[in-house]
């Protein structure tokens, strides 16, 4: 098989268009249909403070176990990965004990247990995006660019940018941010260990009307509840039977 390559064309191929978040919904251009939140998901941000135990966590309770992916230089950590069907994947991120500095604004080094932390939106021309985002009022941080090193020693690139917002509670950050990957990257799904599946993805939040407008503005449709904390719920078809990752 010839190895997949992620662009346009193909993607929206594979997928028809759906689920694949260009941000024109919302107020950023009205009349398009906004993008249901599990199918606007290009992964999920397990966090925990040891990468090892986060993988025997997963392999546990899906029966699926996790690769590696490989150390983000510069930035203090590492991950693991789990496909979660079509272009989905799950991202277990804990710190790499060989780089001396931490410097991801995603803090994972007190997390003792697993939990979800934020998570990611593809977008296909993220330049064109955050120029949208800002128009509507939004202040952001990138487009920036992002790299690792697979454990084959070849590099994944992406640009990626973040929607700065009041909701992040408790290290939790309802809002995702949003990624494009360059086109002469394999997409990680297409090396992970498959078997689990994202059927549903939903939020809990102190402020759930403000997280949906906000939802909304970005092109995004979601389910979003009312709780006393911030917390993202995804349940996963597994080898196991469902398994709900909070």
């Amino acid at each position: 098989m010839d190895v997949y390559r992620l662009n346009r064309r193909k993607l929206l191929t594979m997928f028809g268009g759906a689920g694949i978040v260009s941000l024109t919904g919302g107020i950023l251009s009205k009349g398009q249909s906004l993008a249901p939140a599990v199918n606007a998901v290009d992964h999920l941000l397990f966090g925990i403070n040891d990468l090892d135990r986060g993988i025997s966590w997963v392999e546990k309770m899906t029966g699926v176990k996790a690769v590696a992916g490989g150390s983000h230089p510069g930035v203090g950590t590492r991950n693991a990965l789990v496909s979660l069907g079509g272009r989905r994947y799950l991202e277990i991120i804990a710190p790499d004990p060989a780089q001396a500095s931490y410097n991801s604004n995603i803090d994972v080094r007190n997390l003792a247990e697993p939990r979800l932390i934020t998570w990611a939106a593809l977008a296909m021309d993220i330049n064109a995006a955050a120029g949208r985002v800002r128009a509507a009022g939004y202040e952001l941080f990138g487009p920036r660019d992002g790299s690792r090193a697979r454990p084959d020693g070849k590099m994944l690139k992406w640009k990626s940018m973040g929607v700065i917002s009041k909701f992040g509670l408790q290290g939790i950050d309802p809002i995702p941010f949003f990624i494009e990957w360059a086109g002469d990257s394999v997409h990680p799904t297409q090396d992970s260990p498959k078997g689990c599946e994202l059927q549903s993805f939903e939020i809990e939040h102190p402020d759930p009307t403000g997280v949906l407008r906000t939802l909304k503005d970005l092109g995004i449709e979601a389910n979003v509840k009312h709780a006393k904390e911030s917390r993202l719920r995804a349940v996963l078809k597994t080898p196991k039977g469902k398994v709900e990752l909070t």
